[in-house]
């Protein structure tokens, strides 16, 4: 086993575990805004997932669909800010 096939087990492990933790934080987050950074962190984490498999499988196209999530991810994370917002001038 060479030392990329090694960091890359130990990636998906790491990530996996950090997904785990964080849909934890998003089911009993206290308040929505807790609930809108780990969404926000389980879609970064999500990006590093097909990261890691794209250099996992040796091939460069799953980094379209890591790219187009990063972008959804940005503007959900704006929307939701800006809901939040206009919520608290009211």
């Amino acid at each position: 086993m060479s030392f990329i096939e090694l960091s890359v087990t130990i990636a998906i492990a790491f990530i996996g575990l950090s997904i785990l933790i964080i849909f934890l934080r998003l089911v009993i987050g206290p308040t929505i805004e807790d609930r809108i950074v780990a969404l926000d962190l389980l879609s970064a984490n999500a990006i590093a997932f097909i990261a890691v498999y794209s250099i996992q499988n040796n091939t460069t196209t799953f980094l379209d669909v890591g790219i187009i999530l990063a972008l959804l991810a940005f503007l959900g994370t704006v929307a939701f800010a800006f809901y939040l917002g206009r919520r608290r001038k009211q």
